[in-house]
């Protein structure tokens, strides 16, 4: 798969929708993730992020402007295990994000966890459900992507693809996101997550990420950088709603 420029690609693509980014600095020292939303009604649009423990939630930006909470305030990002030797980032579109970390705190695995879930029920969209995890045990780095699909906009069937990166390549990241592009109604992702790009700093990657982003579209971006080798992270907000 030829790599190619996630700056690029956001740029061409005012309506991706909810996207995910994993992969690993190319200096190989850090586990590098990005988790974008984007809205195109008042209720999508009216959110921020904010720090909740170890990882994210949405809010509304305005309460009263808040029409319906179903499918837009939710945990994008949790984390499993409290040592910072061995843990896990569990970064996802919704609320599965809950269903993996509840289940897997019983012994399941990721898969078993979206097992038990589908895509939004939110048709004609029928938006995809995309979800990541990132496992930092030991100074060791993999991840897993995950999209949950209807078929082809049939709700009557689900479609589960699970991408695996036991050994990820320094500078190499993952890209995968809800909508193919803008439309009605929108279609949904295709294929497997696109190979793509990461930075050394965290400042610069975010910046480009953010201003890469459609600006009428954008809401808000989170962007985490993992020291492999300590567990330490760093972690950057940037929301349209100041």
């Amino acid at each position: 798969m030829q790599m190619i420029s996630l700056e690029n690609e956001l740029k061409n693509n005012s309506y991706p929708g909810r996207g995910i980014v994993i992969g690993k600095s190319p200096n190989g020292k850090y586990a590098v993730t990005a988790y974008f939303i984007m809205g195109r009604s008042e209720n999508s649009r009216n959110r921020v992020f904010v720090t909740d423990g170890e990882g994210i939630r949405t809010q509304a930006y305005d309460e009263s402007k808040l029409s319906d909470p179903s499918l837009i305030i939710y945990a994008p990002v949790r984390v499993l295990g409290d040592s910072k030797k061995s843990f896990k980032t569990i970064v996802t579109n919704g609320d599965q994000t809950d269903t993996v970390y509840d289940l897997m705190s019983e012994g399941k695995t990721f898969e078993q966890a979206l097992l038990t879930r589908e895509f939004e029920p939110d048709g004609p969209n029928y938006t995809p459900r995309i979800s990541g995890i990132m496992d930092v045990t030991e100074g060791s780095y993999k991840y897993t992507m995950s999209i949950l699909k209807s078929n082809n906009g049939n709700p009557d069937a689900c479609n589960r693809y699970t991408f695996d990166y036991s050994d990820p390549v320094a500078g190499e990241g993952h890209f995968i996101h809800t909508y193919m592009e803008d439309g009605n109604p929108l279609p949904s992702f295709e294929g497997e997550p696109k190979l793509v790009g990461t930075e050394d700093d965290i400042e610069v990657f975010t910046e480009k990420v953010w201003n890469a982003l459609n600006q009428d579209n954008k809401v808000s971006l989170f962007v985490r950088y993992i020291d492999i080798a300590t567990g330490e992270c760093t972690s950057k907000i940037v929301n349209k709603n100041q």
